[in-house]
C-alpha cells in the first residue's frame, strides 16, 4: 500500500466538460496533484486556454493532452480513446463534467410545465445523462481491460427532492444517479473490485449559468437564493474548489471499498428540512 493512501500522481485522467467551469476546476486540481489530464471541450479556443492552463499547473512534460470533441457522437469518443492508449498505455479515471442546464429547458416565473419546450427537454436529458453514459462506456472499456479504474459522474440537488423550474434537468441527473449505481456494480460484479464508480452531488454554487437567477443586478440576493440558503444550514454557497477534494479522495487507495455512491457536497442542503 502507497504511504499516502491519498495520493494520486502517476494516474491518467480524462475531464469531459473540461473548459467549463466545473470540469476545469477539476482538471487543474488533478493536474496540480500530479495527475497526468486530457481535457476535452466542443470550443476550440477555449479548450487551448485550458490545456495552456494546465500545462503550467503540472511538473512533468507531456502530461496535458486536450481534444475536441462530442461526448454524443460515440465514435469521436472511440477515436480520443485511442488517442489516450497510445500516447499513455492507460486510463484511469474519467470525471464526467459535461452537462448543466440550458434556457430552453427552464421554466420562467410565469410558465407551467406544458409550456416547456420539448426540443428543450430532449436537449437537456440528452447532454446531462447520454453525457456520462456514452463516455462511460467508451473509457469503461479500457478500464475493463485493465481491470481498474475510477469514473467520477457530476449529480445534483435537484436529485434529491423537486426544485422548480428544471424538470428536464432534474430528470437527467436522477438517471445519473441509478446509471451510476447500475455500473458500479457491473463493473465489480463481471470485471474486477478496483474499478469503482461514483457521483458526486454539487449543492448550489454560484456560476455563469445561473448567476441571473441567484444574484440581482445591483449585486443583491434574489428571492431564490434566500430559499437557498434558507435550507443550508452552512447558511453560504459552495466555492467551485470545494469539490475537487472529493473528487481526488474517491480516485485515491483512501476511497478502495467505496463503489456505487452519490456524495452530496452541499453544504448540508441535502440533509435539512428546514425546521
Amino acid at each position: 500500500m502507497k504511504s499516502n493512501m491519498f495520493d494520486i500522481a502517476g494516474k491518467t485522467a480524462i475531464v469531459t466538460g473540461a473548459t467549463g467551469v466545473l470540469g476545469g476546476s477539476i482538471a487543474e486540481s488533478l493536474a496540480e496533484a500530479g495527475v497526468k489530464v486530457v481535457a476535452m471541450g466542443r470550443n476550440q479556443e477555449k479548450l487551448d486556454q485550458k490545456v495552456e492552463t494546465l500545462k503550467s499547473l503540472s511538473s512533468e512534460k507531456d502530461s496535458v493532452m486536450g481534444f475536441t470533441c462530442d461526448i454524443l457522437n460515440v465514435e469521436e469518443l472511440k477515436k480520443v480513446r485511442d488517442s489516450i492508449v497510445e500516447a499513455w498505455g492507460k486510463i484511469d479515471i474519467l470525471v464526467n463534467c459535461a452537462g448543466g442546464n440550458i434556457p430552453a429547458a427552464t421554466l420562467q416565473e410565469s410558465q407551467s410545465l406544458f409550456d416547456l419546450s420539448l426540443d428543450g427537454w430532449n436537449e437537456v436529458v440528452d447532454v446531462n445523462l447520454n453525457g456520462s453514459v456514452y463516455p462511460s462506456f467508451v473509457f469503461g472499456e479500457v478500464m475493463a481491460k485493465q481491470k481498474k479504474g475510477n469514473i467520477i459522474n457530476v449529480s445534483s440537488m435537484a436529485t434529491y427532492s423537486a426544485i422548480t423550474r428544471v424538470p428536464g434537468y432534474s430528470v437527467a441527473k436522477t438517471g445519473v444517479n441509478i446509471f451510476t449505481q447500475w455500473l458500479a456494480m457491473e463493473m465489480a460484479l463481471k470485471y474486477s473490485d478496483k474499478i469503482r464508480v461514483n457521483a458526486i452531488a454539487p449543492g448550489f454554487f454560484i456560476g455563469e449559468q445561473n448567476r441571473k437567477v441567484l444574484i440581482n443586478p445591483d449585486g443583491s440576493l434574489t428571492e431564490r437564493s434566500d430559499k437557498i440558503l434558507a435550507r443550508t444550514p452552512m447558511k453560504r454557497f459552495g466555492d467551485i474548489t470545494e469539490l475537487n477534494g472529493a473528487v481526488q479522495f474517491l480516485c485515491s487507495d483512501a476511497a478502495s471499498f467505496i463503489t456505487g455512491t452519490i456524495l452530496p457536497i452541499d453544504g448540508g442542503f441535502s440533509s435539512f428540512s428546514g425546521v
